[in-house]
């Protein structure tokens, strides 16, 4: 562990810090409640960020008592193919968890499911109350994936997802859906909030299309950006803070 941490932890965690670590907003946030004699500690309102937090100490934000969230972690994963998101199989094919078990010591499992060849990003917690929100459609969590089909999708196709369509489940509206940008006529980009097991293939087999591949590009607010296919690295204090209070 970092020196400066260590000096740290030996007299307490920072009043912000402290905040933070409890989910409850970004440091930056949290001093600037701090500031504004929102936070008590011991009933005392405390207008110091840097106050130093004891074990002892009962830190409190409109009446509600602050607790560090210990062992909860959030983990970013961009799955490959022929993966299959759940926490085990029964006929022993591969899955998330085969990779991050090495890893990861805590127990964590996936939140929502990927199709076993459908490519992309899955956030991967322990976070029971996370994973619930980001799994809720009331939540209308956006998520955007890029569609790779046997043919050209036709303009008209594409107009007619926009309007509307509906499935055998019901109906099916979608956020945006378009051809990609120098890409082939193939291939397209769409964009959801609905969760509902296949939409995105039975969106495209409703018009005679195979998807070939399909890639999650785009969840909550998190982007592949630096994550190579079948990576996984932890969520950032400010990715984790945005799911919670964001999404």
């Amino acid at each position: 562990m970092d020196e400066k941490i260590d000096k740290e932890d030996n007299k307490g965690i920072r009043l912000n810090k402290y905040i933070a670590h409890c989910g409850l907003c970004s440091r930056r946030k949290a001093a600037e409640l701090v500031k504004a004699g929102e936070v008590k500690v011991n009933g005392i309102v405390e207008v110091n960020p840097s106050y130093f937090v004891q074990n002892t100490d009962v830190v409190q934000h409109k009446k509600k008592t602050l607790n560090l969230e210990k062992g909860i972690v959030y983990y970013l994963m961009n799955k490959p193919r022929n993966v299959i998101t759940t926490t085990n199989d029964e006929r022993g094919r591969k899955t998330v968890m085969d990779i991050v078990k090495p890893k990861i010591k805590e127990r964590v499992y996936p939140v929502g499911r990927l199709d076993r060849n459908t490519t992309g990003l899955l956030v991967i917690t322990n976070d029971g109350q996370l994973a619930q929100k980001l799994a809720h459609p009331s939540f209308e969590v956006k998520k955007i994936y890029h569609v790779t089909c046997d043919k050209p999708i036709l303009k008209e196709h594409i107009q007619a997802i926009k309007n509307g369509i509906t499935l055998e489940d019901g109906d099916v509206d979608v956020n945006a859906v378009y051809h990609i940008e120098d890409k082939p006529e193939n291939e397209a980009g769409i964009e959801i909030h609905i969760g509902r097991n296949r939409i995105v293939r039975r969106i495209f087999e409703h018009f005679g299309y195979n998807v070939e591949q399909l890639d999650r590009v785009y969840y909550a607010g998190l982007t592949k950006k630096g994550l190579p296919r079948g990576w996984f690295r932890p969520l950032t204090e400010q990715e984790v803070i945005m799911l919670k209070h964001f999404v």
